[in-house]
C-alpha cells in the first residue's frame, strides 16, 4: 500500500506543472499470467503477477495540426509496480512515457483506447551465479520495459471520477546489454479508476486539422548509424562493442506512413565469441568461419508522429558466417527529428522473443 500511495503522490505533484492543460489521473489494478516463451521461464511460473500502473494523462484538441489525424491523442507518464509473486523474479518498477490512440469518434462517452508506453524498468532480484542463477530473465538491475493496453474507459460517472478497464500486454528486458536476457512477458486484466483534473472541459472543443489527409512525396534515401554494446547468450561471455550501418529508401504512402526497403550491415564481435566458444565442443557441427559480418535485407513500415516515429521491420540474413539464433529478425525502434533531414534513433533488433541488441545512433533523411 506504500509503494501504491508513493505512485500517487508523484504524480499528482506532477499535475501541478501543467495547471493550465486538460489532464486526468489514472490508476489501475492488474492481474496476469507470464508467458512461458521458453523452456527456462517455467522455472518462474510461482504465482500470478499482480500490481499496479499509476498514470498521467494530457489531453490533445487539435492545438497541432498532426492531433487530428490521429483523432487527438493523449500523452502521459506511466508509473508501474510488478510483483511477479516469484522468488526468483522478484519485483519490477517502472518508468514509461506513453501515447493513448482513441479508437471511436472523441465525443462518445465510451471509449475504447489503446495504449503504447516505453521506458525504463528496475528489477529488485537480477542473475547472480550463487545466489539467484535461475534467474535467465533479468541479467541486470535496469532493464528496458515496454507495454500495450487496449482498454474500455468512461469519464466522469460520479462527478469527476470514471471507469477502466481492459487488458495489456507488458515486456521486460536488457536488450541483451548483458546475459542472461530471455525477459519475462506479462499478459494481465486491468481495472481501475480515473479522475479529471479539468475544471474546464465542457468549454473545450476539437480543432479539425487545415491539412489534407492526402499527401504525396518522392522517395527518400536514408542512412544511418548506429552503435551500443552487448553479449552473446553465453552468460559470462564478456559484453563488447557492437557497430550498424543501415542504407535504405522509403516512400510516403499517406501524411503518417511511409514504406522502407533497404540494408543492415552488422559487425558485432560476440557473433565472433559465440562461434570460438561453440567450435571448441563437439557435435555442434560449426562450418569453419572466417568473416563475421552479417547483411540483412528488410522491409519496414515507419508512422509519423509530429517529430516521433516510430518503425517497424522484418528482415532476412543474406550473408552470415552461421546462423546464430535465427536467420530472421524484427525490429522497433524510435525517432527523434530535428529538421526535415537529420534524426536520432534508438531500435530494438530481436529474433522472436530473443533480443540481440539495443541500437543507439544519428541518420540523415535525403
Amino acid at each position: 500500500m506504500k509503494k501504491i500511495l508513493f505512485l500517487l503522490l508523484t504524480l499528482i505533484s506532477l499535475s501541478n506543472y501543467a495547471q493550465t492543460k486538460s489532464t486526468y489521473i489514472q490508476a489501475d489494478y492488474l492481474y496476469g499470467n507470464i508467458i512461458a516463451h521458453n523452456p527456462d521461464a517455467t522455472a518462474f511460473l510461482q504465482g500470478h503477477p499482480t500490481g499496479v500502473i499509476i498514470s498521467y494523462n494530457q489531453r490533445s484538441f487539435g492545438e497541432e495540426k498532426w492531433q487530428e489525424h490521429f483523432n487527438y491523442p493523449d500523452f502521459g507518464y506511466s508509473l508501474g509496480y510488478y510483483d511477479y509473486h516469484s522468488k526468483i523474479l522478484g519485483k519490477l518498477y517502472a518508468v514509461y512515457g506513453h501515447y493513448n490512440f482513441y479508437l471511436l469518434n472523441r465525443l462518445h462517452k465510451n471509449q475504447l483506447i489503446v495504449r503504447a508506453g516505453i521506458g525504463l524498468a528496475y528489477n529488485t532480484h537480477p542473475y547472480n551465479k550463487v545466489t539467484n542463477n535461475k534467474n535467465t530473465a533479468f541479467g541486470t538491475y535496469l532493464n528496458s520495459s515496454t507495454y500495450f493496453k487496449l482498454y474500455y474507459q468512461h469519464e466522469n460517472i460520479i462527478k469527476k471520477i470514471g471507469f477502466n478497464t481492459g487488458l495489456t500486454f507488458i515486456h521486460a528486458s536488457n536488450s541483451n546489454v548483458k546475459s542472461p536476457n530471455s525477459g519475462v512477458n506479462l499478459w494481465a486484466f486491468t481495472v481501475g479508476l480515473n479522475y479529471d483534473l479539468d475544471p474546464n472541459l465542457k468549454n473545450n472543443s476539437f480543432i479539425p486539422s487545415n491539412e489534407s489527409k492526402k499527401f504525396t512525396e518522392p522517395i527518400k534515401l536514408n542512412v544511418a548509424v548506429r552503435s551500443g554494446i552487448n553479449e552473446s547468450e553465453i552468460i559470462g561471455s564478456g559484453q563488447r562493442p557492437f557497430f550498424v550501418a543501415s542504407v535504405y529508401a522509403d516512400k510516403r504512402i499517406n501524411r503518417i506512413s511511409a514504406l522502407q526497403f533497404g540494408l543492415d550491415l552488422y559487425i558485432s564481435p560476440i557473433v565472433k565469441d559465440f562461434y570460438k566458444i561453440n567450435s571448441t565442443i563437439e557435435r555442434t557441427h560449426l562450418k569453419k568461419a572466417h568473416e563475421f559480418s552479417r547483411i540483412g535485407l528488410f522491409i519496414g513500415h515507419e508512422l509519423f508522429i509530429n517529430k516521433i516515429s516510430v518503425e517497424t521491420s522484418l528482415a532476412y540474413y543474406i550473408k552470415t558466417p552461421y546462423v546464430y539464433q535465427a536467420v530472421y529478425y524484427e525490429t522497433l525502434g524510435l525517432k527523434r527529428y530535428f529538421n526535415k533531414k537529420w534524426f536520432a534513433t534508438v531500435r530494438l533488433k530481436a529474433h522472436a522473443a530473443n533480443a540481440e541488441t539495443v541500437e543507439f545512433g544519428i541518420g540523415i533523411r535525403m
